[in-house]
């Protein structure tokens, strides 16, 4: 089989290397350029990999896409679809040939979007970025996503491909309002972007659009994926936290647990709720709610601290106003084996042995 890495690109020379050595295990590698004022485009030259630039005016991330998957010749059997922050763990061109099939169309595999300060992945999920040469074209002006126009998608999944993601994290996203609000323009109907949407108008601190928009988001017919519902409930209760208005922030994250009672995001943003309200009991008891929820499901919805040491944080605290000590040690001995490096947690362990030892 013969196989290519396709990509877009902006200023990015500082990742070309690293990039290039990765992709080298395919065939050939394709660049799109949309207008770099560095020397990425020498450097990509430099390492044989073909480069086309071409302005996208206005700019869409699927128009950018599809010039550049227009830009892999038809004879190629699989395309890659990667950006030059990323980075694959060496063998993936192997284990890909191991489970393709002559019927498939896309392959789901192992993405790690984020790392904590120890290297550990933070965000992980699956991606499908894979894909055979025809029939796919991507869409939507922001979070663009492949389209299939075949019959029918045969989708291999497989943990033996990983791919890690190292960001600039200089870059701006300024340009993701607009487009969204675009998207959902374009398709009203959408349940991914209008999500995209309302979750967006929080990053920017709109509120009252937050709310607004992602109360949408839950009426549409097809917003019926349980975790994204989930996610949008949690984040119409962080904006009536911002507006000061906790009881229906408390209202939307018990709707928000009923929805998706599997997850422990929604069980652990009700204990910083209550954590904000020095409410100990429901602390400790939304703690221990979540912490019975042992498997993390691989899904963009997952928030990094509601599996790292935040839930045995919260919970030691909890025990502690309850006067339960020896507890608090416990779980704050679980916080410190899972982050080293913190001072105040280390501070808040003399205080829990002192007070256990009165």
């Amino acid at each position: 089989m013969k196989v290519c890495v396709y990509a877009i690109c902006k200023n990015e020379s500082v990742f070309v290397d690293r990039w290039v050595d990765s992709m080298s295990e395919a065939d050939e590698i394709y660049v799109l350029d949309t207008g770099s004022t560095d020397d990425t485009v020498a450097k990509l030259k430099k390492r044989k990999v073909h480069v086309k630039v071409e302005k996208i005016e206005p700019w869409r991330f699927d128009v950018a896409r599809n010039r550049s998957l227009d830009f892999v010749p038809s004879d190629v059997d699989i395309c890659v679809c990667t950006d030059l922050d990323e980075v694959f763990v060496s063998g993936w061109r192997k284990k890909l040939e191991e489970i393709w099939q002559d019927d498939t169309t896309r392959a789901r595999y192992n993405y790690n979007w984020s790392f904590d300060e120890y290297g550990k992945p933070a965000v992980n999920f699956y991606i499908e970025k894979i894909h055979k040469r025809d029939q796919y074209r991507w869409t939507h002006p922001v979070h663009e996503v492949l389209t299939y126009s075949g019959n029918e998608e045969k989708f291999v999944t497989t943990d033996e491909i990983t791919l890690n993601h190292y960001p600039d994290s200089t870059k701006s996203r300024g340009s993701y309002l607009g487009l969204l609000e675009l998207s959902v323009q374009e398709d009203p109907e959408d349940d991914r972007n209008m999500h995209y949407l309302g979750r967006e108008y929080m990053y920017y601190g709109r509120w009252n659009e937050c709310i607004d928009t992602l109360i949408k988001h839950l009426n549409l017919k097809r917003a019926i994926w349980k975790d994204e519902r989930c996610a949008s409930m949690r984040f119409i209760a962080r904006s009536y936290q911002n507006l000061h208005r906790p009881l229906e922030a408390k209202m939307w994250l018990d709707l928000a647990i009923k929805e998706a009672p599997y997850l422990r995001e929604p069980y652990v943003e009700r204990a910083l709720l209550a954590y904000h309200e020095k409410d100990w009991m429901e602390v400790e008891f939304y703690c221990r709610e979540a912490l019975k929820i042992t498997e993390h499901a691989k899904s963009y919805i997952n928030e990094p601290y509601c599996w790292d040491y935040t839930i045995y944080d919260l919970l030691s605290l909890s025990l502690y106003f309850q006067g339960k000590y020896e507890e608090a040690v416990i779980y704050i001995d679980k916080a410190i084996e899972m982050n080293p490096n913190d001072a105040r947690l280390k501070k808040n362990r003399q205080y829990f042995v002192k007070k256990r030892e009165i």
